[in-house]
C-alpha cells in the first residue's frame, strides 16, 4: 500500500480540526482506561514549552497528531499520538511515528519513551515494529495494571 503524501505542521492547537482529532483522542482514552490512568495531554499541556506539537495533514484534512516531549537533553517522549478515525489502516501513525524519530535525532536526542494503555493493541504493535522495547516505569509514571512502558534507542 502506498503511503498518501503527508504535510506535517508545528500546530499552535488553535484550529478547530486539530482541537476535535484531540479532544476524541482524549474521549478514547476516558472510553478505555479509568480517569485517573489517562497520561493523555490536554490542549493547554500539549502547549508546554518543553513539547512540540504537530498535527499531520493529507489535503485539508487533519489526519492525525503527534507530540515530542523533552525529558532532559537526550531522552524525549512521545505523546499524544493519534490517527483519525477514516484514516485508520492507510499508513498515517507509522508516518507520524517516523516524523517524530526523525525530529528527536535530529535534536540529538539518544532515546525516545513512551507511556500506552494495555488496551491499545494496533498503538503497540506499530511501536514493536518500529523497534521500540518494553521496558519499566519512567520519570514520574507508576507501574500499574493499565499502562505499558516502551523505549527506542536512537
Amino acid at each position: 500500500m502506498t503511503e498518501p503524501t503527508i504535510i506535517f505542521r508545528i500546530d499552535d492547537l488553535q484550529a478547530a480540526p486539530v482541537r476535535a482529532l484531540v479532544a476524541h483522542h482524549l474521549a478514547g482514552m476516558a472510553d478505555q482506561t479509568p480517569a485517573e490512568h489517562v497520561h493523555a495531554l490536554g490542549i493547554e499541556k500539549l502547549r508546554a514549552p518543553d513539547i512540540t506539537f504537530w498535527s499531520a495533514w493529507i489535503g485539508d484534512e487533519v489526519v492525525g497528531c503527534g507530540a515530542l516531549r523533552r525529558l532532559d537533553g537526550e531522552r524525549g517522549e512521545i505523546k499524544s499520538m493519534r490517527v483519525a478515525d477514516a484514516w485508520l489502516g492507510h499508513g498515517v501513525g507509522r508516518a507520524i511515528l517516523h516524523h517524530i524519530i526523525a525530529h528527536a535525532r535530529g535534536l540529538g536526542l539518544r532515546s525516545l519513551w513512551l507511556e500506552t494503555g494495555k488496551p491499545f493493541q494496533a498503538a503497540r504493535a506499530l511501536y514493536e515494529r518500529t523497534g521500540f522495547q518494553y521496558c519499566d516505569a519512567f520519570g514520574s509514571y507508576v507501574a500499574g495494571e493499565f499502562s505499558v512502558f516502551m523505549t527506542l534507542e536512537l
